[in-house]
């Protein structure tokens, strides 16, 4: 069992008081799996940053959950196939925490340009000086 959280965005012409209902339908794979719903988090409508399927804006919902690989690949298969979720993303908790170890900074020296060569800094003969 491993910890999950999964975002959802449905498309705006969903009823906002639809949206827990349908969401608890789909949440049913992972408790028939075994597996635990620690958090369901709707953040309801919001302002996208680019159009997905010509909607500017969508219904987000962020949920945490403890269980089973194959669990969260058929919700995630679930997910995809019902017309009134956008867009979902599954990250696992433990792959996506990850701790940034100082390390010192040392730039490394450049060796120095050496002149241009094949110019030689003549200019064509006929050409006119700007």
């Amino acid at each position: 069992m491993h910890k999950y959280e999964a975002m959802i965005i449905f498309d705006p012409s969903m009823e906002d008081r639809a949206v827990a209902p349908t969401l608890d339908n789909f949440l049913k794979v992972i408790t028939e799996a075994g597996g635990t719903v620690d958090n369901v988090d709707i953040w309801g409508r919001r302002r996208m940053t680019y159009e997905i399927k010509k909607h500017s804006e969508a219904i987000y919902a962020v949920v945490n959950m403890t269980c089973g690989n194959e669990a969260v690949v058929e919700l995630d298969r679930q997910l995809k196939l019902s017309e009134s979720v956008l867009r979902t993303k599954v990250l696992r908790i433990e792959d996506a925490v990850f701790s940034i170890n100082p390390i010192e900074f040392v730039p490394d020296e450049k060796p120095a340009r050496g002149p241009r060569g094949g110019r030689g800094g003549k200019r064509p003969a006929g050409a006119k000086a700007r």
